[in-house]
């Protein structure tokens, strides 16, 4: 019955920038972290950013830091990454995660209990 949805993905040129969301039928209340993975084809599946709390404790990989922003919307249930100045090597199918527990801002794939089906960003030279 928990669905997490992706939106946003596409095709780009690098240097472009994406919005990504993704809609929640987990009651917010119940919700601790959130956090965006990727995967690449042949590549193990990797932790991009993660937010906690009502206003946000958040945590970024150092490959997007500086170039991605996760934020939040409690009221509308719904996550988002700002992604900009992307490149190829961002190319992935880009996964929203939830999980109801926890103090921190988990990087670990195996702390998450939740998953959405993922959307596909390909940037282009």
């Amino acid at each position: 019955q928990v669905q997490l949805v992706e939106s946003g993905g596409g095709l780009v040129q690098a240097g472009d920038s994406l919005r990504l969301s993704c809609t929640t039928s987990i009651p917010t209340s119940y919700i601790v972290t959130m956090a965006w993975f990727r995967q690449a084809p042949g590549k193990e599946r990797e932790f991009v950013s993660g937010i906690r709390g009502i206003v946000g404790s958040t945590v970024y990989s150092d490959a997007v830091k500086g170039r991605f922003t996760i934020s939040r919307d409690n009221a509308n249930n719904t996550l988002y990454l700002q992604m900009n100045r992307l490149r190829p090597e961002d190319t992935a199918v880009y996964y929203c995660a939830a999980r109801t527990y926890g103090a921190y801002v988990s990087t670990s794939t195996a702390d998450y209990s939740y998953w959405g089906p993922g959307t596909q960003v390909t940037v282009s030279s």
